[in-house]
């Protein structure tokens, strides 16, 4: 078995280049991205890796539900509300129920596994935690959620500081503890390392048991040179005085990863990472295409097994 520690758009590439090699996988989803919105709890993380393993992810916007229409979202605008965060028709559906499943008292893991099920997807889903954590972005415009500052005033404010909150009362999914310790191999997926994976390892427990399967956590860099291969992980990580390069990332999970994979000739993060005592390894780390997750997927693989 393996375990994915996942969020954002970029993990669910290796995602699905680990379930075509017939990998058992269990991603655990970050959920610091969740949000209410027009009364309705949405999961951009958890629903983006059931939409692409379910095969129904939109590719070109990399969120949301191929094909999908937005009929709801314009008669929103039409009633002169500011309809700025993109959810379609068919996607809707998955928010009111979820929505009502929790009203109902059922807990976020409860829901995800109904999801998974009704959307035939094999890999387990674990929310990292059933408590209610935000992403916090302080900024000159005052304090948002992540979603409004990268969504809505799109990443343009300037950030002061980044807080989780709700984390100090977040207890990790007992799921997600028991994934890490009974799998062989666990992959930090390409993700944010501060809005993405950050929340997770912030929970309650979960740092530590990575920490003691140090030797079987291979993760991989989502930056390549000083550039983020998708997204504002270079914002965040400056924000937070972490050096926005692979060697950065690579010293943000130290503790946690014993082999780092960085991009192919990225030689000065190479010499770096090696002096963290992490075992660093290069190759193509970009995916853009089917063939090249499956790719990385068996590259990380062999490494395991090699």
């Amino acid at each position: 078995m393996i375990t994915v520690l996942a969020g954002g758009t970029g993990s669910i590439k290796l995602i699905r280049g680990l379930v075509s090699q017939g990998c058992d996988i269990s991603v655990v989803s970050n959920v610091a991205d969740n949000f209410w919105l027009y009364g309705l709890y949405i999961c951009p993380d958890i629903d983006t890796v059931i939409y692409g393993l379910a095969g129904l992810l939109d590719l070109t916007r990399g969120w949301g539900i191929r094909g999908d229409t937005f009929e709801c979202l314009k008669q929103i605008q039409n009633l002169r509300e500011h309809a700025w965060f993109k959810i379609g028709d068919k996607d809707l559906a998955t928010h009111i129920l979820r929505t009502a499943m929790l009203k109902n008292g059922k807990s976020l893991s409860c829901i995800t596994e109904f999801m998974r099920q009704r959307f035939s997807i094999l890999s387990r889903i674990l929310p990292a935690t059933d408590d209610p954590i935000e992403t916090r972005i302080s900024t000159n415009k005052g304090e948002m959620h992540l979603q409004e500052f990268w969504v809505k005033n799109q990443a343009k404010p300037a950030i002061l500081g980044i807080r989780y909150e709700g984390i100090k009362a977040a207890e990790s999914n007992r799921e997600v503890i028991k994934a890490i310790k009974n799998s062989k191999l666990v992959i930090v997926a390409p993700g944010n390392p501060v809005t993405s994976i950050g929340p997770i390892l912030a929970i309650n427990g979960i740092k530590k048991t990575l920490a003691e399967e140090r030797e079987k956590i291979i993760a991989v860099s989502p930056i390549i040179a000083d550039a983020a291969i998708s997204g504002p992980a270079v914002k965040y990580m400056k924000a937070i005085q972490i050096e926005p390069s692979a060697f950065g990332v690579a010293e943000f999970y130290y503790q946690i990863a014993s082999n780092f994979v960085i991009s192919k000739g990225d030689v000065s993060s190479a010499r770096r990472i090696s002096n963290l005592g992490t075992r660093v390894h290069e190759t193509n780390i970009v995916m853009q295409t089917a063939e090249d997750e499956q790719r990385l997927a068996t590259y990380l693989l062999n490494l395991h097994l090699g």
